[in-house]
């Protein structure tokens, strides 16, 4: 066998495969004997059958399946012996011209195209400078968050006219294009929070409605497409919800408020151990150091997202583009024209930086353990159950459900996959240099 590189361009090469027949006589006759051992056929005891039957039935097959499995494994080993780094997998470049007899006798000659990860040198160091912000709690923000949780245990009352952040307690009944009721279409009945609505037209239509009320609302234009949203407030799936182009009649049932709780002893016990809280300034620190806890990890993806641009921006790797789109063509068959040009891109985008991940973890010696996915698992399921209950689970329980998390394998990928994000985001932090900045809140979202 004689295996030989093309080089195209610094990207691309063309691999060929040259086979003789003493390069696979030997598997394919091997292949016919255990195939016999196995047969079961008309005529012949199990095991009895000869190998020269097999031969006339199934030989051309099984010659076929032995080339395909020896050009896999010589393929493989190649690119492993001459270590190329190559992105996607190979592809078989077809030549209509060659025709093979596949009759024991034939020399094969197959091509395939490699597409090849660019070189590049990593060069992070304290030369590069980015921000790390501190968030801090602005006014607005702290205001609306203990108006919020006032809110959460406050009183409910029923007010005749409703007001803009009210519940309207409404039935809902879809409309035909020409406005008359829709036969067979949904209905249902459900809580609208005017908070939630996103088109201020709407929004005001329904300020001012009292008992009865009814009004014509576009769903899908109230909250802005969000299918989620949708769904709940008619009770049909997010797909569904997606698909959905009417009108709804809204006629209110019931208009419902939330008075917002006084900021006295029993509201302090409600939210913080009792007695840990006893007066509204300290409350408000509370709070405070909540919201900035949480604006933490705002203020990490930020960086981490800063760093990944700063990275691609930096070393502006070039892919082998047009093979790689052939790639994902052949390797998705449903995949149209249009959609692989629009993903393209984003696609290209999370490969280069994963070229970069890569290079750091090898050249830095960066180690990903079992113990650390298993960590990062248990984590993520911790979170999940304390949704739900604030007790947290037993340690020997979480970790039980964390190995059984990942033996599905789609979950095990996920959570290896930003464990590895993690510990190169860790490592580049002790690299670069980091110019620490305050900054408000209100003022961090118009960064991004």
């Amino acid at each position: 066998m004689n295996i030989t590189q093309e080089k195209i361009d610094s990207l691309n090469s063309l691999v060929k495969v040259n086979i003789k027949p003493e390069d696979y006589r030997e598997r394919v006759e091997k292949a016919i004997k255990t195939q016999a051992k196995k047969a079961q056929l008309p005529g012949f005891r199990k095991g009895m059958v000869p190998a020269s039957h097999i031969k006339k039935m199934y030989g051309k097959s099984i010659l076929v399946d032995e080339i395909n499995n020896l050009l896999s494994d010589s393929l493989n080993n190649y690119i492993t012996e001459n270590k190329l780094e190559v992105l996607g997998q190979p592809l078989p470049k077809v030549d209509d011209s060659k025709e093979f007899n596949w009759d024991y006798n034939d020399e094969f000659e197959f091509n395939y195209e490699l597409g090849l990860a660019p070189e590049f040198k990593l060069e992070f160091s304290a030369a590069d400078k980015l921000a790390q912000y501190q968030i801090k709690v602005d006014a607005d923000t702290l205001e609306s968050r203990i108006k919020n949780l006032r809110k959460s245990y406050g009183k409910m009352t029923n007010p005749e006219v409703s007001a803009e952040d009210d519940v309207l307690y409404s039935e809902l009944t879809q409309l035909s294009t020409d406005g008359s009721v829709f036969e067979g279409g949904i209905a249902n009945t459900a809580s609208i929070r005017l908070d939630l609505i996103k088109d201020e037209e709407i929004k005001k239509s329904l300020v001012g409605l009292k008992q009865g009320d009814e009004v014509v609302v576009d769903i899908q234009k109230a909250f802005a497409n969000d299918a989620f949203h949708v769904s709940k407030v008619l009770g049909i799936s997010e797909e569904d919800a997606k698909e959905l182009k009417s009108n709804f009649r809204l006629v209110v049932k019931n208009v419902n408020r939330l008075e917002e709780a006084d900021l006295n002893q029993e509201f302090f016990d409600k939210i913080f151990p009792a007695g840990d809280v006893t007066t509204e300034e300290q409350f408000k620190e509370k709070i405070t150091a909540e919201l900035e806890s949480m604006m933490a990890q705002n203020a990490d993806q930020k960086l981490q997202d800063d760093l990944l641009g700063y990275g691609l921006s930096k070393f502006e790797l070039q892919l082998p583009d047009e093979f790689l789109k052939r790639w994902l063509k052949a390797t998705n068959e449903k995949l149209t024209e249009e959609e692989l040009e629009q993903g393209y891109d984003d696609f290209a985008r999370n490969l280069k930086w994963t070229l970069i991940e890569n290079k750091i973890i090898k050249e830095n010696g960066i180690e990903i353990k079992y113990e650390d996915v298993l960590t990062a698992a248990k984590a993520r399921l911790d979170a999940q159950f304390r949704m739900y209950s604030p007790q947290a689970l037993p340690e020997d329980q979480l970790a039980q459900y964390a190995v059984q998390f990942l033996q599905n394998k789609e979950n095990a990928n996920r959570i290896f996959e930003e464990v590895k994000a993690q510990k190169v985001f860790d490592y580049l932090k002790t690299v670069v240099t980091l110019d620490k900045q305050e900054i408000e809140y209100n003022k961090f979202l118009e960064l991004n």
